[in-house]
């Protein structure tokens, strides 16, 4: 099997990591980490939007087994679950982990604690990657703690498990951090993301984030056992109703990003959160609307990816066949 090093072990030899970290805790001064661009200064305890301080506030770490399974694998991916969001998604599956409320009291931890649980995740749990779960508010904060983990031994793939709105302006801070981009590509519209989400720009920026990481990364590239190294995948929520505007987003993937980008279509939606308030979201998708997906996706010619089936959350059927193993390439 081919050894892939992550990018950010030579950004930490050259110096460059540690003027990136120095750059991004700069901005927390006049917080624009974000496309929200709440501009109080985090450093001094103010919060925004997000709820997030000075420090990183984690809900929790683990092995996790229901990622795609280029992520997965046999050992797990190594998540950690940061606390709190930039969106307030009415049926958010994860509420009680990202729009907590103002007086809950929300574990924070220190840069040198969060490096030592990526190093619990690499060697005392042996996950395949750092999958960092929800990670657009506390970019500054993460790099922070790989550059301190990266002396003690880090070196597995970062997997950047996002909602998609995030900053272009931090995204390209992130530039050979990054090993894998996991993103979602939830709405077609605005109209729909401030509706349902609670900002009001989540296409544009989005998309605007989603060429970015392809810049970046490329397709997705995989190991001799089949897991990633590298690359963009882009998931997409099948809503009912066609909310998520499935046919106009695939269609713009295809064509502005990439045919052949990985793609993971999601058929795990259920009522939950504040969806009671929403009639037009207040039930699961029907075969019909899991079907068009489908159909779509083959239409458009999209080759690479994932199904997930309808009738269970956790599993991925593999009807569309990744690209070549990283080891490989030319």
């Amino acid at each position: 099997m081919s050894y892939y090093e992550p990018g950010y072990l030579a950004l930490y030899r050259s110096g460059e990591l540690e003027r990136r970290v120095l750059r991004l805790e700069a901005r927390l001064a006049s917080c624009d980490i974000c496309p929200r661009e709440c501009r109080i200064n985090r450093l001094a305890g103010e919060v925004g939007f997000c709820g997030s301080g000075r420090l990183a506030s984690v809900s929790s770490f683990a092995a996790h087994r229901g990622e795609e399974p280029v992520l997965s694998g046999s050992h797990g991916s190594g998540a950690v679950f940061f606390s709190r969001c930039n969106l307030r998604c009415v049926y958010c599956q994860n509420h009680q982990i990202s729009q907590p409320p103002e007086n809950q009291v929300q574990t924070e931890i220190d840069a040198r604690t969060l490096a030592e649980s990526l190093l619990y995740l690499q060697d005392g749990l042996r996950c395949h990657n750092i999958n960092l779960v929800t990670p657009s508010h506390l970019i500054p904060q993460i790099l922070r703690a790989v550059l301190e983990a990266v002396p003690l031994g880090l070196r597995l793939p970062l997997v950047y498990n996002t909602s998609g709105y995030d900053s272009l302006k931090t995204l390209l801070e992130l530039d050979g951090v990054i090993s894998v981009y996991l993103a979602d590509l939830r709405y077609a519209s605005d109209e729909m993301g401030l509706k349902y989400s609670g900002v009001p720009d989540y296409a544009k920026h989005s998309r605007t984030a989603i060429k970015e990481m392809y810049r970046q990364v490329g397709g997705l590239a995989l190991d001799g056992d089949g897991i990633a190294q590298k690359g963009l995948i882009v998931r997409h929520l099948i809503l009912p109703n066609g909310i998520a505007g499935s046919r106009e987003s695939l269609k713009w993937l295809a064509d502005e990003v990439s045919p052949s980008v990985a793609v993971s279509i999601m058929s795990q939606y259920y009522p939950a959160h504040l969806v009671p308030r929403y009639k037009e979201l207040d039930r699961k998708i029907t075969l019909r609307e899991y079907d068009e997906v489908l159909r779509l996706s083959e239409e458009l010619g999209i080759e690479n990816g994932w199904v997930q089936e309808l009738d269970s959350a956790e599993t991925y059927r593999p009807d569309f066949a990744a690209e070549e193993p990283f080891g490989e390439r030319g």
